[in-house]
């Protein structure tokens, strides 16, 4: 089944996206983009996870629930899980390797729980653009007990990175794929970064506001629109040559 994907979208809980990021605004222009599994990752928490799913089940959209940890390493790591009580199990275990500090709004932003309706929960007082405590390796680990599957984002960018942070992707973690911005050259990074040979690169967007989803440019084939399903091929579990990702224009493997 080819589905078109983006794994990495965050909602107005991070503090630098938009408040118009909301549950039914994320999942709705995603469906009208044309996506058919999307992933809800914001910084360092997964508050707004099961809104989303909820939204996304009415719209017909599969979505993944969620996180973009910044580790220790003051890199990003995707963090995917299979149901939202995972998530939050997780979300949880960051919460207790973070620093003790405040969000300040009029500088970082507001950080909005939502629910199904868009309807104003909460909002997080917990700063969620801080470095929690946790190694990439431990994240990593952390997430598959949680029955869930991590991968470095935008490695092809000079911040935030693993290979901007440490110069190389670590074996350690054991990641199975990896993320490249929609902007990045995945051959050229391939050259520089033989570690990567051989892992998918996931091309998702990051998108932080409505104006910055952008169409469908690439697709995943799995057995089945799940997050499991997801999850396996994200763990090295499927291992079918035709379980890569591709660009819709060509067709043709990142690989």
């Amino acid at each position: 089944m080819r589905l078109f994907y983006d794994l990495h979208l965050h909602s107005c809980l991070s503090p630098c996206g938009s408040d118009d990021m909301t549950p039914n605004n994320l999942v709705n222009m995603a469906a009208l983009l044309g996506f058919q599994l999307i992933a809800v990752t914001d910084h360092n928490a997964c508050g707004n996870a099961g809104a989303v799913l909820e939204a996304g089940r009415a719209a017909g959209l599969v979505v993944v629930p969620g996180m973009e940890l910044c580790t220790a390493e003051e890199a990003h790591v995707v963090c995917l899980f299979p149901t939202v009580a995972a998530a939050e199990e997780f979300e949880a275990i960051v919460v207790r390797h973070s620093p003790p500090l405040k969000n300040r709004p009029e500088i970082f932003g507001r950080q909005l729980r939502l629910n199904a309706a868009d309807e104003l929960v909460a909002e997080e007082e917990r700063m969620l653009l801080a470095s929690s405590f946790l190694t990439a390796e431990e994240a990593a680990r952390r997430v598959r007990a949680l029955g869930g599957a991590a991968f470095p984002a935008h490695v092809d960018r000079d911040s935030y990175s693993l290979i901007a942070s440490l110069g190389a992707i670590p074996p350690e973690p054991g990641f199975r794929a990896a993320e490249v911005s929609p902007s990045g050259d995945p051959r050229a990074l391939l050259r520089a970064n033989p570690e990567l040979c051989g892992l998918p690169l996931l091309m998702n967007s990051d998108a932080h506001y409505l104006e910055n989803m952008p169409d469908p440019a690439a697709w995943i084939d799995l057995p089945e629109a799940s997050p499991e399903a997801l999850i396996a091929f994200l763990n090295g579990g499927l291992t079918a040559p035709w379980y890569r990702p591709g660009r819709s224009e060509d067709g043709l493997s990142w690989l």
